[in-house]
């Protein structure tokens, strides 16, 4: 594969998957094609060299723009979505369309040049499990996780595009002969994160002199890993993954957010109780959980960051050092928050 396309690729995610190819494979070409909303950013290439990184400033709804695009390339890799829950929640139009709408102008270019696809989702189509205390027989155990076959379930507007555009896939590798993977990961955390998630937003919180918020009890449990390790399960993906299939992407990272939070204050050189409980999400999923075992047993992968506290002091030590990169949208952000009381 000499020349790939990263949709959403000054977005979080899709950013860091640009520079782990930028680092591991000089001699791949990257389009990005990004609509720039409020969650891409330009910054978020800085220091690519442009010889290798090309930005297209575009909407994946835009069919003869991303014909033009996909006519020449070898593989596409679509990161682009609308992925905030309550932003899906006060509003759900833009998700149906860049979501479903968006995946299907994609799919249907590679179709028509015959062009590899990989279609990166969420581990949220898949709804949500009990905690572990709620399981009978479990116990403090580990419970059930998600895996490839696990029904599709979701529980926000985001969620259901999400799941859609899942379905979406599937039908055009079995009506005609796409050639297309999909994986589902867990929650992302690292470097470039918009700061209105759950991570960067009590960093940034730290860093302003605000108290950060807590969602309700804080039970809620996710299911962690480092975005490089995302980026390095893709390309694995892409390069090896078997026509057809799903892979779930995970890296062991279950921690219920008041720990989360309770780890960022400790680490930042905070008392651990700091922080302010604030109106729980509507619809908040209780726990999400990966069974990474397809990927690693069929694939090799295997994740770098195992130990979520040093990838936390990473992602800490980032937005410690690139407060420019943050800094000016932080007032507006905090504001948005502050009018739904969390």
């Amino acid at each position: 594969m000499k020349n790939i396309i990263v949709t959403g690729g000054a977005g979080f995610i899709g950013s860091n998957f640009v520079h782990y190819v930028a680092h591991h494979h000089p001699d791949v070409h990257v389009t990005v094609l990004d609509k720039l909303t409020y969650a891409g950013n330009r910054a978020n290439l800085a220091g690519l060299p442009k010889e290798q990184v090309e930005l297209v400033v575009g909407d994946i709804q835009d069919a003869p723009l991303v014909d033009r695009l996909v006519k020449e390339a070898d593989a596409v890799v679509h990161y682009a979505a609308e992925s905030h829950n309550d932003n899906s929640l006060k509003d759900p139009s833009p998700f149906i369309h860049t979501n479903l709408v968006g995946t299907y102008t994609l799919l249907e270019a590679c179709r028509k040049y015959d062009v590899r696809f990989h279609h990166i989702s969420t581990d949220e189509v898949y709804g949500d499990l009990p905690l572990r205390k709620d399981l009978p027989g479990h116990g403090d155990g580990p419970g059930e996780k998600f895996t490839d076959h696990t029904p599709y379930n979701p529980s926000s507007p985001y969620s259901a595009s999400k799941a859609g555009s899942d379905l979406l896939v599937r039908a055009w590798v079995r009506s005609f002969g796409l050639r297309a993977t999909i994986s589902n990961c867990s929650n992302n955390y690292g470097p470039y994160q918009h700061i209105e998630k759950f991570i960067p937003r009590q960093i940034t919180n730290i860093l302003s002199g605000i108290r950060p918020k807590l969602y309700g009890d804080g039970k809620n449990v996710r299911d962690w890993i480092h975005t490089n390790d995302h980026s390095s399960a893709v390309w694995l993906i892409l390069t090896q993954g078997k026509i057809g299939e799903t892979y779930l992407i995970g890296a062991d990272g279950e921690k219920d957010n008041k720990t989360v939070m309770e780890m960022i204050l400790t680490q930042m050189g905070h008392d651990a109780n700091d922080y302010d409980h604030v109106n729980d999400r509507p619809g908040h999923d209780l726990r999400y959980a990966i069974d990474s075992t397809k990927l690693r047993q069929e694939l090799g992968w295997q994740p770098k960051y195992t130990d979520f506290k040093d990838g936390l002091q990473h992602t800490i030590d980032w937005y410690t050092a690139h407060e420019d990169w943050w800094k000016a949208e932080k007032a507006e952000v905090e504001a948005k928050y502050a009018k739904n009381g969390q």
